[in-house]
């Protein structure tokens, strides 16, 4: 990870963790021809998660059909969609006994259905093989075709997740094929769609933004129906990525996950690490013990 012009804080560093868990991750991703997010974005928690057993699915291929400023997944024209991805995805969820399962995807604006279906497909197999495990999932914002989100939402995932990622003014250099209240819509009308299903993004800070900015997508998230919410520090993946602005202390963090609880949000991961998707099994069960206990 490189800060560009500025050297890294002292709260980010982190001991890579290797396991024979992470041996066996990497075979079985290998072996099944699966990816994860965890590689292809160069998510810094990937040897805490993979030592412990845990891994995110990444669907679709590993090329993206969109370039973000923040993101390391390479960019191009994606491959032809795999047909048996779910049922192998299922396996492999399978042979890693995991009791929560979180599945993300490239964007594929490309796909008629922009990847929907196969979404849909994946949260299936994994029901078929793992009836007792919760289902995540993370998606590209289907450039907010209801009929995408209708056919993911009635897979019926425990969580939907799509993260706005900045505020509304750093958004067009961050995600210029996105837009942030394309992206709030999505939230709102998953919120409506899914049965049962809670709903949830993710911000990183460090990338410019100011105070009042984030209280206001903090505002704007809880208002589209967000109940779970992750706040992390932008890292830059590589230097082809945008530059980090600066390093958010964990104070910091902390403030702005009060600021969030009082706005009604049943579970708030913020830290310098926090990520969608890491320890994404306790922050469901936290937040529908919290879901049950209001009046």
């Amino acid at each position: 990870v490189s800060g560009g012009a500025l050297r890294p804080a002292p709260w980010l560093r982190q001991s890579r963790l290797v396991t024979e868990r992470t041996g066996r991750i990497h075979g079985l991703m290998r072996d099944r021809v699966l990816h994860t997010v965890c590689e292809e974005a160069r998510c810094p928690n990937r040897h805490e998660c993979w030592a412990a057993g845990t891994a995110t699915f990444m669907i679709l291929g590993d090329v993206c059909s969109r370039r973000c400023g923040f993101c390391a997944i390479a960019t191009g024209r994606p491959r032809a969609a795999v047909p048996d991805e779910p049922a192998r995805l299922a396996a492999a969820a399978a042979a890693l006994g995991l009791a929560h399962v979180v599945i993300t995807s490239v964007a594929r604006d490309d796909l008629p259905d922009q990847g929907a279906g196969q979404f849909a497909r994946s949260i299936a197999a994994v029901r078929a093989r793992l009836p007792e495990a919760t289902v995540e999932v993370l998606t590209p914002d289907f450039r907010g075709e209801d009929s995408c989100l209708a056919a993911v939402l009635a897979a019926r995932p425990d969580v939907f997740n799509h993260n706005v990622e900045t505020v509304e003014r750093l958004s067009p250099d961050v995600r210029p094929a996105a837009r942030y209240r394309r992206s709030l819509a999505v939230l709102r009308r998953a919120g409506e769609l899914g049965s049962g299903t809670l709903v949830k993004s993710g911000l990183m800070l460090g990338l410019g933004e100011r105070d009042d900015e984030v209280t206001d997508a903090l505002r704007d998230l809880a208002d589209a129906g967000c109940r779970l919410l992750t706040i992390g520090q932008y890292l830059r993946p590589t230097l082809a990525q945008r530059p980090v602005a600066r390093w958010v202390p964990p104070a910091e963090f902390d403030r702005w996950a009060d600021a969030a609880a009082r706005l009604g949000f049943l579970h708030v991961t913020a830290s310098p690490f926090a990520r969608s998707s890491h320890h994404a099994g306790e922050a469901l069960a936290a937040a529908r013990v919290r879901e049950r206990a209001r009046p």
